[in-house]
């Protein structure tokens, strides 16, 4: 015995309304696929390991070397690899007191 009922008229209702439904499926679907791609978009890319941070004059000279992340760099930072930020602190830039890049980069 079929859960469906057997006459026509009956059945291509029941078909109407599961498209119906199939299409809203579908509908809610794409938005959440949309939603998602733009939660992925608006993640952050991760800080870099090491940032320079400048001056808030017009010169633009830098004044610190900061661990990547360090809050304490402020707007003005910019990343710089490992080698530029061994460099920097070498040459007598100053380390930033809280984030400690000297002892991150095993210069004492």
């Amino acid at each position: 015995m079929s859960e469906f009922p057997p006459d026509l008229p009956r059945l291509r209702t029941l078909e109407t309304w599961l498209q119906l439904t199939l299409d809203q499926v579908r509908k809610a679907i794409t938005v959440a696929q949309q939603q998602e791609a733009l939660q992925q978009r608006a993640v952050s890319p991760p800080p870099p390991d090491w940032v320079l941070q400048l001056r808030i004059d017009g010169e633009g000279q830098p004044i610190a070397v900061h661990v990547g992340g360090c809050r304490t760099a402020g707007r003005r930072a910019r990343p710089i690899s490992r080698g530029q930020a061994m460099r920097a602190l070498t040459e007598g830039l100053e380390p930033c007191a809280l984030c400690r890049p000297d002892t991150e980069l095993g210069i004492l």
